[in-house]
């Protein structure tokens, strides 16, 4: 229809429709991915394995221990299937029952070793470090020829024993006593046993009595099912003969070689941790002789309780520390310059990156306009001062170092900037020779030196150029038309 306008109302697609664009805000791709915190155990810097968001922690090399509970489990699998069911009827049946609680025990103590934190000391912060680096570091960077650097271990006495602290370059800490760092692991662990690929972790202080019970057990188990195996065939022997029983069982024969070879290692595993037990002592200090007597002096060791029952009630029944590692906390986030920039009450004090020295900043205001006054439609010049440089240096100085800011200034018709060294404006009142003898112009105005050829500068009218007397005649023509067309309205 004619007389009436019309306009086009942009539409907005819904999100879920094909049509909608794909940089639109409602689109699923223009909506930014919140991103999730970390958890400490995926920055940590030994060489583990964690699993179930951290509670788990094993070492990187896992291979043998698969092998370890496979071989345990398909050993047991055999006897419960085949021995078990011939020896409950014609022996008795407690003998399944016996193979079963030695066979859930000796897992669930070769899980908790190997699930568990052996121990791991946390490295040194770099505030940490860079402050016993601080210390051992040559005073003023200038080492002099009398001048002997501290030595990078500290001795500590416990129950009358002197015993060194040695520094750990790569944790960058001084570890404590009995303590070591394990080179599969990357990782210090507190009272350091050894690093056992069966379990696939270390063994320290916080696992040591499962490892010893894993042992133990596993030696009773491995007993175990040889002498039931080796019963099962002398039983079906007598029936017949001793070829004939062992092809009617095949599984027993399977049974009996891997136990026959795997009992001899683990007796003596468990024979030897039973004498460290009852003497307090680890896999490491006994290999290295820590506490044996060295060059007629007698070295004792400070950890023993002074008998076979309370080293072992020490060991096995002692309280267990909690883990030093907070696994499954959350890294804080590294600061950004932006959550750094603040206002601190009212000050102005603006914080820089994180490490870098606070800087003062001011706001910069631009000069005040000249006031105007105006009396019967005429214009008073306004009253002007003249700033020597180093005035306006100074001012143009702020305090976040920043020199040369002039501001924003404007310029009315009737006056200029004032620049020192400058003609000041000329009004009509005023004529040029007073300007010219004016205190402020004469230093200007000195004559040159003998023999330098004055500088010449040129000065540019700031008055607009004259009209034309065509283009006056146009505009009066203009003029008298329009007055013409008024009075006829």
């Amino acid at each position: 229809m004619k007389g009436r306008d019309y306009c086009v109302v942009p539409t907005v697609d819904p999100p879920g429709s094909a049509s909608a664009s794909p940089l639109s805000p409602s689109s699923p791709a223009a909506v930014p991915k919140k991103k999730m915190p970390q958890r400490k155990w995926e920055v940590h810097p030994g060489r583990n394995k964690f699993h179930c968001n951290g509670r788990i922690m094993m070492a990187r090399q896992t291979g043998i221990f698969y092998f370890t509970v496979a071989l345990i489990v398909v050993t047991c699998g055999l006897f419960f299937g085949f021995d078990c069911p011939y020896l409950a009827v014609n022996l008795t049946p407690a003998i399944p029952v016996i193979g079963i609680v030695l066979f859930v025990f000796t897992m669930s103590t070769l899980l908790r070793t190997s699930f568990s934190d052996p121990g791991v000391i946390p490295r040194a912060t770099p505030d940490e470090a860079a402050d016993i680096e601080r210390q051992i570091e040559v005073p003023n960077g200038q080492p002099s020829p009398s001048y002997r650097p501290p030595p990078r271990q500290k001795e500590v006495v416990v129950n009358g024993q002197t015993i060194k602290l040695k520094y750990c370059f790569t944790c960058k800490i001084f570890r404590p006593p009995r303590a070591s760092h394990c080179s599969i692991c990357d990782n210090c662990v507190e009272r350091f046993d050894h690093h056992c690929p069966w379990v696939g972790n270390c063994v320290g202080k916080r696992n040591y009595r499962y490892f010893y019970m894993f042992i133990l057990s596993l030696a009773l188990l491995c007993v175990f099912l040889f002498a039931c195996v080796i019963t099962h065939i002398i039983m079906r022997s007598q029936k017949a003969n001793f070829l004939k029983a062992m092809q009617q069982s095949p599984a027993s024969v399977l049974e009996a070689v891997v136990c026959f070879f795997s009992v001899w290692s683990i007796l003596g595993l468990a024979g030897f941790h039973t004498y460290l037990t009852t003497s307090n002592q680890t896999t490491n200090e006994d290999i290295k002789g820590s506490w044996s007597s060295k060059r007629g002096r007698d070295n004792y060791n400070p950890y023993s309780q002074g008998g076979i029952v309370k080293n072992c009630f020490a060991v096995l029944c002692g309280p267990t520390t909690p883990s030093l590692l907070d696994r499954r906390g959350l890294v804080e986030p590294d600061p950004t310059p932006q959550q750094y920039t603040m206002q601190m009450n009212g000050t102005g004090v603006r914080l820089g990156n994180y490490g870098a020295i606070p800087t003062q900043t001011t706001t910069v205001q631009p000069p005040a306009q000249p006031q105007q006054d105006l009396d019967d439609n005429h214009q008073k010049p306004a009253s002007k001062t003249t700033e020597s440089p180093e005035t306006a240096k100074s001012n143009n100085t702020t305090d976040s170092g920043y020199s040369g800011y002039q501001g924003n200034t404007a310029t009315t018709p009737n006056e200029t900037a004032s620049t020192p060294g400058a003609l000041p404006p000329i009004n009509g009142a005023e004529s040029v020779a007073s300007i010219v003898s004016s205190p402020a112009i004469l230093p200007t105005l000195a004559p040159p030196p003998a023999g330098a050829n004055p500088p010449v500068t040129p000065v540019q009218s700031t008055s607009p150029p004259p009209r034309s007397v065509s283009e006056g005649d146009a505009l009066g023509d203009d003029y008298n038309k329009g007055m013409s067309n008024f009075g006829s309205i």
